[in-house]
């Protein structure tokens, strides 16, 4: 699998398990996807038709260190914003511990950018 695969695969695993954290009520839509989508084909188009999440970011300074990911959620305003982070956190840690098994722990950070 190529690296850019391979980093959407997870981008994809990353926001299905963020989604379905309680007091999450979605990913921060980002600027990015809104363009794409008013272009030609759509979104997604520049990546073979698949749309990648825009809250959720993966990096890695070099290919033996661990993952740094930066996740950008909308909570629900009935819970408590470091309880949604926290919960989003352990969550991907999981995923990610269950996706990559025997690779150092990533780098997760949370940020809550809105109440609805």
């Amino acid at each position: 699998m190529t690296d850019r695969a391979l980093r959407t695969t997870l981008t994809e695993e990353i926001a299905a398990v963020v989604e379905a954290v309680p007091g999450v009520a979605f990913l921060r839509p980002g600027l990015g996807g809104r363009l794409r989508s008013a272009l030609p084909g759509g979104e997604g188009a520049a990546n073979g038709g698949r749309a990648v999440p825009s809250g959720v970011r993966l990096s890695r300074p070099d290919e033996a260190g661990p993952w740094q990911v930066e996740i950008h959620v909308v909570a629900r305003g009935h819970v408590r914003t470091l309880d949604v982070a926290r919960e989003v956190a352990r969550a991907v840690e999981v995923r990610l511990a269950g996706l990559l098994p025997g690779r150092e722990a990533p780098m997760v950070t949370v940020t809550v950018t809105g109440l609805v």
